[in-house]
């Protein structure tokens, strides 16, 4: 990476003027905030159930972060353009933090509910941060810039289910009690550590928006559908949506399927073992991430890596509607987590590669808006399938997005110079 003319292999490294330790704050920012988030994950559907909240109910909660998250995820991102971004990371994150408060300290659903609409409300805490990156890092350097919100995701998901695994058998408020205080952490590293500036930033092109820059408005459906009708975008966008379709299926019901269906010890699965669950598919996503990938990508090509991924959630999902024991549970979890850990990265690095360079904050924040979409209907679904009783149907609800996608995967033509 270059900074101020010197080459530097330090991946946290940043430039435009601010000191190779810019980034550094952002790491622990973006790490600290999912640690948080992986906290709640595993023991939210399940801390809905003890305000006798139906299935249906339980996955709602979801939903409704991921609805309000699409209105307002936008809306942050272009005030941010104007007062810049630290003011706005930090309002997201005091809005989560007050979340995991209101949450924890629940004595009613609707409570619950309140404390999702807060948190999804002031939703940013990540898109900013790529935005940050994308003002302090010159074009060339933002990929290997990037990569630290893809380490910290690694490391998040590993650590934050297995210390819920740890801290659930002390009360199911003290993962949230916890999470809120990590969330008080990163808005002292935002507020202390993370130095300030408005963009634009002096490397971005006149109109560049930055992969986490400005997005289109929620209603603007006629420039959604410029880029939803392109020949070269529209099938990854349909396989993205594929994607996360399955991934939030799964996400969203996998407490209270794990919950109806296996047992550990004579009891029920809870948050502990699904938290254990958790941080088990997160080590394999660290193994993955840490080196695996980038030799993948050169061997096979993005597009045949999308084909694979999506055949190794589609097995795992739809065995995992077949089994009742922990043995065959997680293996099924195995192939799931190396299919969804190969296709979020593919996916988005092929839609970011099929638009202009110009385009990247817009085509990125269009595929954040397709996400959210189906982290709302995705939920919604699954509360139905399992009120109903219809385990097995619900795993291949998800396996069956992922056969589509698979469908998808195989037919897409790849452009010129890509690799198939």
């Amino acid at each position: 990476m270059t900074v101020d003319g010197r080459e530097s292999s330090a991946p946290l490294a940043a430039t435009a003027g601010h000191g190779q330790a810019s980034l550094l704050p952002i790491f622990l920012i973006v790490l600290v905030d999912v640690f948080g988030f992986t906290l709640v994950i595993p023991l939210l559907s399940i801390y809905a159930e003890h305000f006798r909240a139906s299935p249906l109910e339980a996955t709602l909660l979801v939903s409704s972060y991921a609805a309000c998250g699409l209105v307002s995820g936008p809306l942050l991102g272009r005030v941010s353009d104007s007062v810049g971004r630290k003011p706005m990371l930090l309002l997201s994150q005091i809005g989560t933090f007050i979340g995991f408060i209101v949450m924890a300290r629940a004595s009613a659903l609707w409570m619950l509910y309140v404390a999702r609409v807060i948190d999804g409300a002031t939703a940013g805490n990540l898109s900013l941060a790529q935005a940050y990156i994308s003002d302090n890092t010159a074009p060339a350097n933002r990929a290997k810039s990037f990569a630290v919100i893809g380490i910290a995701f690694g490391v998040g998901f590993f650590i934050g289910p297995a210390v819920t695994g740890y801290l659930a058998s002390y009360g199911l408020t003290a993962p949230i009690y916890f999470a809120a205080g990590l969330s008080m952490t990163s808005i002292l590293f935002t507020t202390f550590l993370l130095p300030g500036g408005k963009p634009p930033s002096p490397h971005a092109a006149p109109g560049d928006p930055g992969p986490g820059g400005q997005r289109l408005p929620i209603f603007q459906w006629t420039a959604y559908l410029e880029y939803l009708k392109r020949p070269a975008l529209a099938p990854l966008f349909a396989q993205f949506t594929c994607f996360i379709f399955a991934f939030s299926t799964f996400m969203s019901g996998v407490a209270l399927f794990a919950e109806r269906r296996f047992e550990w010890r004579g009891h029920p699965f809870g948050p502990r073992e699904i938290g254990y669950l958790f941080a088990y598919t997160g080590a394999l996503g660290i193994l993955l991430q840490g080196g695996a990938m980038g030799r993948l990508v050169k061997r096979f090509g993005e597009a045949r890596l999308a084909a694979a991924g999506f055949a190794g959630m589609m097995i795992g999902q739809f065995f995992l509607g077949l089994v009742h024991d922990i043995g065959p549970l997680i293996a099924v979890a195995t192939f799931t987590s190396l299919g969804t850990g190969i296709l979020r990265p593919t996916l988005t690095s092929l839609i970011s590669r099929r638009a202009g360079r110009h385009e990247q904050g817009v085509v990125l924040g269009l595929n954040q808006s397709l996400q959210a979409l189906s982290q709302i209907v995705a939920p919604a679904v699954s509360g139905v399938l399992i009120a109903r009783g219809w385990l097995t149907g619900w795993a291949w609800l998800s396996s069956l997005a992922a056969l589509i996608g698979l469908a998808l995967a195989r037919y897409t033509t790849p452009l010129v110079g890509e690799a198939r």
